[in-house]
């Protein structure tokens, strides 16, 4: 007999509603339901357990704005405009077609709450939304100001604790009668880490495990890795919150930096997770659960620790891999997994499929809706293009790079200048490579690129890494002025 809600194939009839909870730096293994082993992450393990862990998703730029602004257009950086931080001289056009005023032109009600980072003001301010409440830039962890139509809001209090009220607060408003869309976009669990009061304590007298690679010494990798100010040694005197004690070796204090770091990391994400389990309590009181499609993603990767690291932006796996992990009872399996690879450059397309709104033409991703249902298209993609524009920032002196990920191989280019983007040094550097052998070295710590052995993979990735750059309309840097593009 047909489910008179899901229809024939479980295709709901009825439009369902969509929350995305997207996150600021939330690392993969800093979730349970993705294995972790320093923290507990019970809602969204929750999430998870009820709905698909997506174990291969990737980001395609790994630093705020530009994600955010694939989030919405479904497109590439280089095709949205945002592809470096957001910052005087480049101005996102939140006129530009986006699934948020895509759904609100099909009858969804649509709102955003949290972090935008897309600028203020003008064409930047949020548009297809019926509501919004953004912070200014990232916004502050304790007593924020937010901006609206109408000005500048103050509250009282922490800041992800009150994304999450104003989010609940605008469901409470809304018209019953129609589905809606709404984007929780939190500040948490951005640097610098400040805990709410309930967790200032959290993990106190435990000992965090710290990763394999937290003493690497950049060996086997093209000089970019060793040129970047991400280690512990980088950390600032707010992010350790005390002074350094004496007598340490420079090993040991790698060690305590890591500690210190780490355990405000994750007490920042206890109370992330606890606002996820509101939303989730929300709905379920409220009978909004069977009716209402829940994701939950991080706008790109961070470094916990692995390579010495903290932030983000190389192509590396801590930095490119995102959680999703995605809830919509009757249609995709509770407890399953993807391991097909996706990007969030889908999401928008993915979102429109879910309410049944044909995608813009200029969106570059693919819908997730049959990864969803548990069907493995045969056409799937077996690489993701990846681009990082902001070469060699005055905070974090990360080269430009680019590269291709399959499912057992990484290339990445460093093309040695940052093409001229806003936010980009103008100092140059010789161009490098590197190629990963993820099977053999997840840790990507051995640069194949020269070994003859992989002579014939080398060749075919960089091929198919001009074919995917000039697919998705971008430029390859690796391709000289004399050859044909």
């Amino acid at each position: 007999m047909t489910d008179p809600i899901y229809g024939q194939g479980r295709r709901p009839v009825r439009r369902p509603n969509i929350i995305v909870m997207m996150t600021d730096d939330h690392a993969v293994p800093a979730i349970g339901a993705y294995g972790s082993v320093i923290n507990r992450t019970p809602a969204v393990d929750r999430l998870a357990a009820e709905g698909m862990r997506f174990d291969n998703a990737f980001c395609t730029n790994s630093i705020c704005s530009p994600a955010r602004a694939t989030l919405l257009t479904g497109a590439y950086s280089h095709v949205h405009g945002m592809t470096t931080l957001e910052q005087p001289g480049q101005k996102f056009d939140a006129r530009q077609p986006s699934f948020p005023a895509m759904l609100q032109a099909a009858g969804y009600q649509t709102a955003i709450v949290g972090k935008w980072h897309l600028g203020h003001g003008g064409v930047s301010d949020p548009c297809g939304f019926d509501h919004w409440e953004i912070l200014p830039e990232h916004g502050q962890y304790h007593d924020p100001t937010f901006l609206t139509a109408d000005g500048e809001h103050e509250y009282s209090g922490y800041v992800t604790d009150i994304i999450t009220d104003l989010a609940l607060n605008w469901l409470d408003r809304r018209d019953p009668e129609r589905p809606f869309a709404l984007l929780i976009q939190h500040k948490a669990p951005h640097r610098a880490f400040e805990p709410a009061e309930r967790h200032r304590h959290l993990y106190e007298h435990e000992e965090i495990p710290a990763p394999a690679t937290l003493h690497d010494d950049y060996a086997n990798r093209a000089g970019a890795a060793a040129e970047a100010r991400m280690r512990m040694s980088d950390l600032l005197p707010q992010d350790l919150k005390m002074p350094v004690p004496d007598g340490l070796s420079e090993r040991e204090e790698r060690e305590w930096r890591y500690q210190r770091y780490i355990k405000e990391y994750l007490r920042v994400i206890a109370g992330l997770d606890e606002n996820v389990g509101r939303v989730l309590h929300y709905l379920d009181v409220g009978g909004l659960t069977d009716d209402t499609v829940v994701a939950y993603t991080s706008d790109h990767g961070f470094y916990l620790g692995e390579h010495g690291w903290f932030d983000k932006r190389f192509m590396y796996e801590p930095s490119l891999r995102i959680p999703l992990v995605v809830r919509w009872p009757g249609v995709v399996e509770p407890g399953s997994s993807c391991v097909e690879l996706v990007a969030n450059v889908d999401y928008a397309q993915t979102i429109l499929d879910v309410a049944d709104v044909p995608a813009h033409e200029r969106m570059q991703g693919r819908s997730l809706l049959p990864l969803l249902r548990g069907e493995r298209p045969e056409d799937w993609r077996d690489a993701v293009y990846y681009r990082y524009f902001e070469h060699l920032d005055v905070c974090h002196g990360v080269q430009a790079n680019y590269g291709i990920r399959t499912g057992t191989y990484k290339l990445i280019h460093y093309p040695g200048h940052g093409s001229g983007q806003v936010g980009a040094s103008p100092r140059t550097r010789a161009p490098q490579w590197e190629l990963f052998d993820l099977e053999r070295d997840p840790d990507e710590l051995h640069n194949r690129y020269d070994d003859p052995g992989y002579a014939q993979v080398v060749e075919d990735l960089t091929a198919r890494l001009t074919a995917l750059q000039l697919h998705y309309l971008d430029t390859p840097e690796h391709v000289s002025a004399e050859e044909p593009r």
